[in-house]
């Protein structure tokens, strides 16, 4: 699978600070608006979706993502990782991965990062991924 194009190192940040949710979604926010990948009125979008329904995934990640295609200028994922953690509707999340699809081109990515998920030792490194290269290739491994 080809990662880059969805996922730069330039996009994942291994060190936020986030006070609560919404601020972790915001930040998600500007990194893909940093990288042109979304315009600045997807936000609200991420916002209105997690309203909705908590974008929690599991094993202390959350996987934010608007709900209007129109607003996504290209494919594209960030990877946040926050290590004060921040409650997300009960749960505690320490990585996010904020999507921006106009089309399926993430999909198996998130395959993987579900594969990766379920298995406690690889969800472990991933969470503790010392450098963006190490966390861009975790996630286009295939399972």
């Amino acid at each position: 699978m080809l990662v880059r194009p969805l996922l730069s190192p330039y996009a994942v940040r291994l060190a936020e600070f986030a006070p609560d949710r919404a601020a972790a979604i915001h930040r998600c926010a500007d990194v893909l608006e940093d990288i042109g990948a979304v315009a600045p009125a997807y936000r609200t979008s991420m916002l209105d979706r997690e309203r909705l329904m908590s974008t929690y995934l599991g094993e202390c990640v959350a996987i934010p993502h608007g709900m209007d295609s129109r607003l996504v200028q290209r494919d594209a994922l960030a990877v946040l990782r926050l290590p004060d953690g921040v409650d997300w509707a009960g749960s505690r999340v320490t990585m996010c991965v904020a999507i921006a699809a106009r089309g399926d081109g993430h999909i198996e990515m998130l395959a993987n990062l579900a594969a990766i998920l379920l298995d406690p030792p690889r969800a472990a490194a991933l969470r503790s991924a010392a450098a963006p290269e190490d966390v861009i290739r975790m996630l286009g491994e295939t399972t």
